[in-house]
């Protein structure tokens, strides 16, 4: 297995009297699409922050074998960041945009991002306040996909745009950005739209990695059972980990449980990111 792009050990984060990060391993693979879910105030951002250097923390942190805090400037020329579609400033012109990111960024291909905006009806003229939301998302789209990054870190990229253009944004990012050289990180709510997306899944709750695992594993740990009226006292003394109610059926979800053995006891199927990131977050709380 090669050198993880990105490591994290024992990481801990605090604001005041909140430990945002509480004792975090991670460590994602070159050429992965990882998806870092969790709800409001879970540690998130603050872990991104930590993996680009913009917040101090204990632990260790390595990003393509650089120390974010300390090297942070020779880390951005291989890493890309998009927040969300509120970051490129209003008054700017597009044309302004990428002449700033051809002038300061050493990976930044012009060529490749006009030929981007030519698919578009997004003119070079017009200031960012100017372009609808989904305009700014195609703009950050051509800014984002014209620069040779190894690593692209999206923090909720979709937040606030309507579904056509969170899936043309995934699309797009899938079909002309990635390829097995680069990786990305996405942290976002709408878990079923990156279903299709994603090779790792890490779930976060209350600082602390819930579940780390690729989707291969998942597939291979997970199953859900819509249990059999009859087999339902049976079903639970093999210790599901979540139960929940469908239209008056019993809904188990459990974890390395022999699959035969369950397929006698009711229709055994492969749990949604969705309904598994639920059943995670509910677990022994």
């Amino acid at each position: 297995m090669s050198e993880p792009i990105v490591s994290l050990r024992d990481v801990s984060k605090r604001y005041g009297d909140t430990l945002a990060l509480d004792q975090v391993n991670l460590s994602i693979q070159p050429g992965r699409i990882v998806g870092l879910v969790g709800p409001n105030g879970a540690g998130k951002t603050t872990l991104l922050k930590c993996l680009l250097g913009l917040a101090p923390y204990t632990g260790s942190i390595r990003v393509m074998g650089k120390e974010p805090v300390r090297q942070r400037q020779e880390l951005l020329r291989d890493v890309c960041f998009i927040a969300d579609t509120a970051i490129l400033p209003r008054w700017i012109k597009v044309h302004q945009a990428l002449d700033f990111l051809a002038g300061v960024h050493p990976r930044f291909n012009r060529a490749k991002a006009e030929a981007f905006l030519k698919e578009t009806k997004i003119g070079r003229d017009k200031k960012v306040k100017q372009l609808s939301k989904g305009m700014i998302t195609q703009l950050h789209l051509a800014l984002v996909m014209a620069i040779d990054a190894r690593l692209l870190v999206l923090d909720e990229p979709t937040l606030g745009l309507d579904i056509l253009y969170r899936k043309q944004f995934y699309t797009s990012l899938l079909n002309d950005y990635f390829d097995q050289e680069r990786t990305i990180l996405v942290t976002t709510h709408q878990i079923e739209e990156v279903e299709d997306l994603l090779t790792d899944l890490v779930f976060i709750r209350d600082g602390r990695l819930i579940l780390d695992k690729s989707l291969e594993d998942c597939q291979a740990s997970f199953a859900e059972l819509e249990v059999a009226p009859e087999h339902v006292d049976r079903a639970r003394a093999l210790g599901p980990f979540h139960e929940r109610s469908v239209l008056g059926s019993s809904v188990m979800l459990f974890e390395n449980k022999s699959r035969e053995e369950l397929a006698t006891l009711g229709r055994l199927r492969i749990p949604g990111i969705a309904d598994l990131f639920v059943a995670k977050m509910q677990q022994g709380v």
